[in-house]
């Protein structure tokens, strides 16, 4: 495989809606594509696979032009399946009469050779299938299923592996256990990855690169933990699912403390200094709900420069933890915690509590 990667532009249509990408992915790394349904990830996946055929543009995959419609340039288009590409869906769409070792020597061109005999128990050994090599699909579990269909889809050693929302039907601890051993095997293989996740989890842990798509236009791309986790546009941060946007006045700008305070109405809290902020501006401040900490009362001796009373005003399961909407004189905090934290402290409506919250948890938003 050419270290080249993948790469290239298109744009598309599929029953009116339009997708116009731009991507570049280097071997052994991942490119995330995240956004809401309908945003157009799925199609884009398709695209690059063969299975949908773009109007314009250019995708190049290990060195070779798979599909080319672009002025001055000759068309060109290579089917799926010559495109050396692994594809693996939620779905997974095993052979129900096949057994493990048997479905993923599938897509290899001479499954009794010794090479394809060697590739299957190489990856039956990677995945952590030993032992299941003669089991039918029936006989595994959702996990199970998973690591077959990914070991289906290496075989091959393909030049390009598209994933789309592989995970979404497992429980979050096997998600989280089948994403550790999917970063390692793409870094074992130098094979790169374009992956459609909705989990922010996901992106997070296994992405190198995250494009956030709406109605079929990226909106914003970078290093996931900078996209994801402190967006710079409201846009942005309400695609990614950030909890706590609130609409507020700069009130004191203190350049001696790298801060400044914010407020609206009684409630005040400090932000990181902004450039180009003065006093009076409006401004929408995010929090997410996972970086703020509940407690039955102020804390002493806290680093932390924010802290709001308020009463609990519902109790939401969100796994794999809570959602706790706290009412802080109207203003509606969702705060994230633990199954363990909200049986410890008895959580329940109408119970007061504090939210506590350093600065640097804060970052404004551009419009």
């Amino acid at each position: 495989m050419n270290d080249a990667a993948v790469k290239g532009q298109f744009s598309v249509s599929v029953g009116g809606f339009a997708v116009k990408l731009a991507f570049s992915v280097e071997a052994g790394r991942v490119l995330v594509l995240f956004g809401p349904s309908g945003a157009g990830k799925t199609t884009a996946l398709r695209t690059i696979a063969g299975l949908a055929r773009p109007e314009s543009g250019r995708i190049v995959i290990a060195g070779r032009t798979v599909f080319a419609d672009n002025d001055g340039e000759p068309p060109c288009w290579e089917p799926p399946h010559r495109r050396g590409v692994g594809y693996v869906t939620q779905q997974n769409h095993l052979f129900p009469h096949l057994t493990v070792a048997e479905n993923i020597a599938y897509g290899l061109p001479d499954r009794r050779s010794d090479s394809a005999h060697r590739r299957v128990s190489h990856l039956i050994d990677r995945l952590h299938l030993a032992s299941l090599e003669d089991r039918r699909v029936s006989q595994l579990s959702g996990g199970q299923q998973q690591r077959t269909a990914l070991a289906r889809a290496l075989a091959p050693s393909p030049d390009l592996l598209l994933l789309d929302e592989p995970f979404s039907s497992l429980d979050m601890e096997l998600r989280r256990a089948l994403g550790v051993e999917l970063r390692s095997a793409i870094r074992e293989l130098n094979v790169p990855v374009i992956m459609v996740t909705h989990s922010r989890e996901e992106a997070l842990a296994l992405g190198d690169t995250v494009q956030i798509l709406e109605a079929g236009r990226v909106v914003a791309e970078g290093p996931p933990l900078h996209v994801l986790e402190q967006p710079g546009q409201g846009q942005v941060a309400r695609l990614v699912g950030v909890e706590n946007l609130l609409r507020m006045r700069v009130a004191a700008r203190l350049p001696q403390d790298g801060t400044m305070v914010c407020q609206a109405g009684e409630r005040a809290l400090e932000t990181p200094l902004a450039d180009g902020c003065a006093v009076g501006d409006a401004v929408t401040v995010g929090i997410r709900a996972s970086d703020i900490i509940l407690a039955a009362g102020p804390l002493p001796q806290s680093s932390a420069r924010n802290t709001w009373a308020g009463v609990v005003s519902a109790v939401e399961l969100r796994p794999p933890g809570y959602e706790v909407a706290l009412d802080c004189a109207g203003t509606i905090l969702r705060c994230h915690i633990t199954g363990a934290s909200l049986d410890a402290m008895g959580i329940t409506a109408g119970q007061p509590l504090w939210a506590i919250f350093k600065a640097s948890s804060c970052f404004l938003l551009s419009e």
